[in-house]
């Protein structure tokens, strides 16, 4: 049995994967083993170590507000870039970083990591990605199957509002989000399959578990999956947008998408293909993709579909006191996502450090 922790409201925790960069020549820097020592006793649960030694996770309190969501991230990171000042390196906010190799990363000393790297090989040794994970609280099991099915149609719709990651190892890859295509490598990752009930899911899990295959629930790589532990949704498909006002955008729509589908019913069966095509259109063309209805089966633009997603949760928003946030989902499509605003930075300088440099300048704005 999977015992499912339930929370009584729709709670959010976010976490943030972060690259750490060299202040100097702005490539990956191994630093995360000599920064973290001097973080603070009481950011000990918000600031950890990552799969590799150049990266660093970033994790909210429990959270009910995006307000709160605001604050608990600005306080954090303030804590962290002071430490890394020390050492000479600086956050960077992008799912990949655009000329770093994966070869040059020490993996973290940790046993999990270790095993799961030594099981990866060289598709762990490319895995130099980050993302933006976050988890809503739902009230019962049951109910977090059913949300977890009816969020996989908007999964593409998230990401295409995030995409910042063209450029892998000093190449620009022609797609928006390559860090989705690097990801779907992995064993047990991606777009999930449709679940029936919680008993499902505990029966699927435990034969995974069984057979060797996973040790926990925290090796189903998943586009989005329940999380019995903390009693959420953890929606996991999205890049990491570029911009602070951006990041809580996507979280702010993230909890009122998760409270709008907790209000049904039912969630139908989409078949597997229309999402992993819906879901490609993101990953390679951005907003500029193409998103099938699953409903009608129709065509229509990912503009669209996400001008239509907004349309669906604004009762949610507006009830949970997030409208400002949200509404930011306008600048994004109006300005375009960091994938393309990165492209005109380095076409327009030829410069990689200019691009990470202008990125940083303009994080907070």
């Amino acid at each position: 049995m999977i015992k499912f922790n339930s929370s009584s409201d729709p709670t959010i925790g976010v976490e943030i994967e972060l690259q750490l960069i060299d202040k100097n020549n702005f490539n990956l820097k191994n630093a995360a083993s000599k920064a973290l020592p001097e973080v603070d006793e009481k950011f000990s649960d918000n600031i950890k170590y990552e799969l590799m030694d150049s990266m660093i996770e970033i994790n909210t309190n429990i959270c009910q507000t995006i307000e709160d969501v605001e604050k608990d991230i600005s306080k954090t990171l303030k804590h962290l870039e002071n430490i890394l000042e020390n050492h000479k390196t600086l956050l960077n906010c992008t799912s990949l970083h655009p000329f770093a190799l994966g070869k040059d990363q020490i993996v973290t000393d940790n046993p999990r990591y270790k095993r799961i790297m030594k099981d990866l090989q060289i598709v762990g040794k490319r895995f130099i990605t980050q993302g933006l994970h976050v988890h809503i609280g739902i009230n019962n099991c049951e109910k977090v199957i059913l949300v977890n099915n009816a969020l996989r149609i908007y999964l593409p719709l998230l990401l295409a509002l995030s995409t910042s990651s063209p450029f892998y190892e000093g190449e620009d890859t022609g797609l928006h989000s390559y860090r989705t295509k690097i990801f779907e490598a992995l064993p047990l990752a991606g777009m999930p399959d449709y679940l029936n009930d919680w008993n499902h899911f505990e029966k699927l899990t435990e034969q995974l578990q069984n057979a060797g295959i996973i040790k926990s629930v925290k090796d189903l790589w998943w586009d989005v999956r329940p999380h019995p532990g903390f009693g959420t949704v953890e929606i996991r498909v999205c890049d990491i947008p570029i911009n602070y006002k951006a990041i809580l955008c996507l979280v702010a729509l993230i909890q009122a998408l998760v409270v709008t589908l907790a209000k049904t019913d039912y969630a139908p069966d989409t078949h597997i293909q229309i999402l992993q095509s819906n879901k490609w259109q993101a990953a390679r063309y951005g907003l500029e993709g193409v998103f099938v209805d699953p409903k009608t089966i129709q065509k229509i633009t990912m503009r669209k579909a996400i001008e239509n997603l907004y349309t669906l949760v604004e009762p949610a928003f507006n009830s949970l006191g997030s409208a400002k946030y949200v509404k930011t989902i306008e600048e994004i499509l109006n300005q375009d996502t960091g994938s393309t605003k990165q492209r005109k930075m380095y076409n327009g300088s030829k410069s990689f450090v200019y691009m990470l440099k202008s990125l940083g300048d303009q994080f907070y704005q």
